[in-house]
């Protein structure tokens, strides 16, 4: 996981890799959540694209944020999940506390 902080924008990028499993989202969680505190981000971005896997945990996760920045006027992004975690996002209901964005294609010269 990599964590930065853009002080321009007041975003937060959060890049998740491999599993978003019970044993992962709580030491997730508490990282997050104290990069949270220390900056209080306008906007939350869960960088998904390299998550291979993510169970009930991971959604968990996603809402305990928004449970966090919501009373503070923030929002919550989940960029570029897989197919396969974007279906499980759409059917949790994810997209009414979330924005689900893909990033524009790299090109290749």
């Amino acid at each position: 996981m990599q964590i930065r902080y853009d002080t321009e924008t007041a975003c937060l990028v959060v890049r998740l890799d491999y599993e978003i499993d019970h044993h992962s989202a709580t030491l997730l969680r508490a990282d997050i959540d104290a990069a949270i505190y220390a900056h209080l981000p306008r906007t939350l971005v869960l960088d998904l694209a390299d998550v291979a896997f993510m169970d009930s945990s991971g959604i968990g996760l996603i809402m305990g944020r928004y449970k966090i920045l919501s009373p503070l006027g923030g929002e919550i992004v989940l960029r570029d999940p897989a197919p396969h975690i974007a279906q499980i996002l759409r059917f949790a209901g994810m997209e009414r506390l979330a924005r689900i964005t893909r990033s524009a294609p790299k090109e290749v010269v």
